[in-house]
């Protein structure tokens, strides 16, 4: 059996009750193309905030003591500064031991346990009320987000594809510096069940080329384009050295948020997906975003934790 995922939009919502209750469904693996710009509201306008051209400095972002000795005022001062309601929660510390990750149900294919897939999950298992934000493919490169970001302290996972991060591999490597991970989005960001196993492979392997030479580092992590993936691209992108395909479970854009599950809620250890976006596409920046995410992650009382300390 050849499994595909789907990013078909009608499909996504009918996943969205089915995954929860039990009948999950590989046509919901995408709550909507995860890479095209969302439809704008006329009535919704994000905050815009205060933009500082200069942060104080920040700890790096994997740098879990530096970040929680950071002093409650000056995070609340930085809040400020940049319009959030109010400071954002400080994660717990990283397992000890880490969560078993396995694929969700509904989304594994043919052979994924027997030959050791990397698995596509859109949570982690945890008790903690924590979420993941990762960012996906390195179009918009606003210095501003950075500067936010470290001056937050909020940590996230970035997913690259070369035909977009090519335009400035500094801005990318100023991220890394910053401690952010950055990982596999393949070259050209195809829809991938489309093509053969050799030019899967060739999207993925040539990515991993690519990080190493440009960031010193073959990823992990990997995102498959759009949340489409089948069996021959789990069984590519093993051997091109990654261990993880994470998706996500809600999409936050600069004006509203969109969610996989019918509850349209957070849950504890959700991975949150959004884009490295500007005014080009958006009403608004990566800092209207960041703030829009922040509030409400913090309203409902959860952290902004580092996916690679769970993995």
């Amino acid at each position: 059996m050849r499994v595909v995922v789907q990013n078909d939009k009608n499909g996504a919502q009918r996943g969205r009750v089915a995954v929860r209750g039990g009948l999950a469904l590989l046509g919901a693996a995408a709550v909507v193309s995860g890479c095209t710009a969302p439809a704008r509201d006329p009535d919704v306008r994000p905050a815009a905030g205060r933009q500082p051209h200069q942060a104080p400095p920040a700890p790096r972002l994997d740098d879990y003591d530096a970040r929680r000795s950071t002093d409650r005022a000056a995070l609340a001062a930085a809040a400020r500064r940049w319009g959030l309601d109010q400071a954002p929660l400080t994660p717990p510390r990283p397992p000890a031991h880490k969560p078993r990750i396995t694929a969700r149900a509904g989304f594994e294919v043919d052979g994924q346990e027997e030959l050791g897939l990397p698995p596509v999950f859109t949570t982690i298992p945890t008790r903690q009320k924590v979420v993941f934000l990762t960012i996906d493919d390195g179009a918009e490169k606003d210095p501003a987000f950075l500067r936010m970001m470290a001056d937050l302290k909020i940590p996230y996972t970035a997913f690259l594809s070369n035909y977009l991060a090519k335009g400035d591999y500094g801005y990318f490597r100023k991220m890394q510096s910053q401690g952010i991970t950055l990982n596999n989005h393949t070259l050209h960001h195809p829809y991938l069940p489309g093509l053969s196993y050799a030019e899967q492979r060739d999207e993925i392997c040539g990515m991993q080329d690519i990080m190493e030479e440009q960031f010193g580092k073959r990823p992990t992590l990997f995102r498959p384009p759009y949340g489409n993936y089948n069996r021959d691209t789990l069984v590519a992108a093993k051997s091109c050295g990654i261990k993880y395909a994470p998706i996500w479970d809600e999409e936050v854009f600069v004006d509203h948020w969109e969610y996989r599950d019918w509850d349209r809620s957070l849950h504890p250890g959700d991975i949150v997906l959004t884009h490295f976006r500007g005014r080009s596409d958006w009403d608004g920046t990566m800092t209207d975003m960041v703030r829009r995410f922040l509030n409400k992650v913090t309203r409902e009382g959860y952290a902004v934790a580092r996916l690679e300390d769970y993995l």
